[in-house]
């Protein structure tokens, strides 16, 4: 039986471009499939009280400081060196998180391909229709398609479904992810999660 890693996932997380390699190196390694499951962040936090780091920490000396180190060291670790801030973050992902869960979920990491690298490599305003349309475009997707798929009231409650029961399993942030019912967040697990698929 084929081994499952479930990932909460929100393309506005940097976090969630810097796992996506690393974690399907591990998928690969121990024959198991990632299933992506969209969330809203934002919506996320409104829940549970969270915040994004650097407004949390921001009067917390030295610690976004020391996040920053972490971060490249963890870039500098996995060889991510096309990974860039995008200059428009933090940006508004509900329409991209609706597109995410319209689609079979077989397609999803496909479309997580697709966007990754033109928002944490090139930096572009994703939150702009005409950008966005050419990157759908250029990845193969019907961009007029799914912004129609993005206005169905089905698609827009399964974002908030989604949403709400992560954060009723647990999820406070992205990325979290599932491994036998095990919950790990953030990147800085791969260690962890390793350990459980070795063993499952």
């Amino acid at each position: 039986m084929t081994k499952t890693i479930e990932l909460i996932f929100d393309f506005v997380s940097p976090n969630a471009y810097l796992i996506w390699s690393p974690l399907k190196a591990l998928a690969e390694k121990y024959g198991a499939a990632i299933e992506i499951t969209p969330a809203f962040l934002g919506g996320m936090h409104k829940l549970t009280g969270n915040a994004p780091p650097f407004i949390r920490d921001a009067d917390v000396k030295g610690k976004n400081a020391y996040a920053m180190l972490e971060m490249n060291r963890f870039i500098k670790r996995h060889g991510l060196t096309q990974f860039k801030m995008n200059p428009h973050f933090p940006f508004n992902t509900v329409t991209l998180q609706r597109m995410l869960i319209a689609l079979p979920p077989e397609q999803r990491a496909g479309f997580v391909e697709t966007l990754l690298p033109a928002i944490w490599e090139q930096g572009l305003d994703v939150t702009d229709a005409e950008t966005l349309g050419k990157i759908l475009q250029d990845g193969g997707y019907d961009a007029k398609a799914l912004m129609a798929k993005t206005q169905e009231p089905a698609v827009k409650q399964a974002l908030i479904d989604n949403s709400e029961q992560a954060v009723e399993r647990g999820a406070f942030g992205i990325p979290t992810i599932y491994v036998d019912g095990e919950i790990y967040f953030g990147k800085e697990r791969l260690g962890q999660i390793e350990e459980q698929l070795a063993t499952s």
